[in-house]
C-alpha cells in the first residue's frame, strides 16, 4: 500500500512536472518547422517563477469566485490529470479514474472559467466566455458519446480497466476504436483551445476564445491558470495514449525494471503527441469562430458512428 501511494504520488508531480515541458516542446517543434530558432524548453517555467513573484492585481468590483477560480480550475485539472494512467496501471487512485469523472472536472473547471470572464463585466471577458461555452455545448456531449462508444467495446468507463484490457486482450483493428480516437482527436483540439479551433499564442480580439476570459487576471493566478492549461494540454496527450496506445504500461506488480521501461514509454508517447500537434498546427489555419460548431459536430457524429457500429455489428 505505502509502495503504490509512493508511485500515485510520483505521478501526480510528474504530470505537473511535465506539463511545461510539453508545452515548451510543441512550441520548439512549430518552430523548427517554420525555420526559427523558437524558445528555450525551460521558459515555460521561467514565465511560472516571474508570474509567482508578481503581486496579483485585482480589479475593483471583482468578486471572490474571480480569486477563487484559478485556483479551482488548477485543482480540478490536476486531479484529473492525476487520474489518468501514464507510467503505470492499477494505481491506489486507479478506481477513481473513470472517464466519466474526468470529463467531469474538466466541464468544471470550463465553468468556474466563464464565470470568472462574466465576473469583472469586461466585454472581452464576456465575448470569451460566450464563445467557450458555444464550444462546450458541443464538445462536452461530443466526449460522452465517445466515452460511451469506448465503454461498450470494453465493458467499463475505468480508465485502468480499458488500458489493461486492450493491452492484455486481443481486440485487433477496430473500426469503432478508429472513429473514437479520431472524434477525441479533434475533441483534444477544442478543449485546448489549439489550432484550428483557437490561437495560444494570439490576443486578438475578433478570434481569442481562452485567452480573452483571462485577460483580468496577474500574478500567481495567472501563473495558476496557465499551468493548468498546460496540465490540460498533456492530460487529452496522456488520455489518448492510455486509451488507445496503451503498450509500455507497467502491469500491477511490476518491478522497478516495468516502472522505468513504462516512464521511458509514456516521454516517448508525450514526444511524438507533441511532434504531432505542432506539425498540424503548421500545416493548417486558424478556422472562423463559426466554423468551430461543423468541426466538433463532426466529432459527435464520429462518436455516434463508433456507439452504432458497436450495436449493429459486435466485431466493428
Amino acid at each position: 500500500l505505502i509502495l503504490g501511494l509512493l508511485l500515485q504520488g510520483v505521478q501526480m508531480a510528474l504530470v505537473l512536472l511535465l506539463a511545461p515541458l510539453l508545452v515548451a516542446f510543441v512550441r520548439k517543434a512549430k518552430a523548427r518547422l517554420q525555420r526559427r530558432r523558437g524558445p528555450s524548453l525551460v521558459q515555460p517555467y521561467r514565465d511560472l517563477l516571474r508570474l509567482l513573484r508578481k503581486e496579483a492585481v485585482l480589479a475593483e468590483n471583482a468578486s471572490w469566485l474571480f480569486r477563487v477560480t484559478p485556483y479551482l480550475v488548477f485543482a480540478a485539472i490536476w486531479v484529473a490529470a492525476a487520474l489518468v494512467p501514464t507510467y503505470a496501471a492499477g494505481l491506489p487512485f486507479g478506481g477513481a479514474a473513470d472517464l466519466i469523472v474526468i470529463t467531469g472536472l474538466l466541464a468544471s473547471a470550463r465553468f468556474f472559467t466563464a464565470l470568472a470572464g462574466l465576473d469583472v463585466g469586461t466585454s472581452f471577458g464576456g465575448i470569451g466566455s460566450s464563445r467557450d461555452m458555444m464550444i462546450a455545448s458541443l464538445a462536452e456531449p461530443a466526449m460522452l458519446m465517445l466515452v460511451f462508444a469506448i465503454s461498450l467495446l470494453v465493458g467499463t468507463t475505468s480508465l485502468s480497466s480499458i488500458a489493461l484490457h486492450i493491452l492484455t486482450e486481443e481486440i485487433g483493428l477496430r473500426v469503432s476504436l478508429g472513429l473514437a480516437l479520431v472524434g477525441l482527436v479533434i475533441v483534444a483540439i477544442a478543449e485546448t483551445g489549439r489550432i484550428p479551433v483557437d490561437n495560444p499564442a494570439t490576443h486578438l480580439e475578433l478570434t481569442m476564445v481562452h485567452e480573452a476570459m483571462l485577460l483580468e487576471y496577474s500574478g500567481r493566478h495567472l501563473a495558476l491558470i496557465e499551468l493548468a492549461a498546460a496540465t490540460k494540454l498533456l492530460l487529452f496527450l496522456s488520455l489518448i495514449g492510455a486509451i488507445f496506445v496503451p503498450w509500455g504500461l507497467a502491469l500491477p506488480g511490476g518491478g522497478p525494471g516495468a516502472l522505468l521501461f513504462g516512464l521511458a514509454a509514456y516521454l516517448v508517447k508525450l514526444a511524438v503527441g507533441g511532434a504531432l500537434l505542432a506539425v498540424l498546427e503548421t500545416a493548417i489555419a486558424k478556422m472562423r469562430v463559426f466554423r468551430v460548431t461543423e468541426f466538433l459536430g463532426a466529432a459527435l457524429l464520429l462518436g455516434l458512428l463508433a456507439t452504432l457500429l458497436r450495436f449493429v455489428s459486435g466485431g466493428l
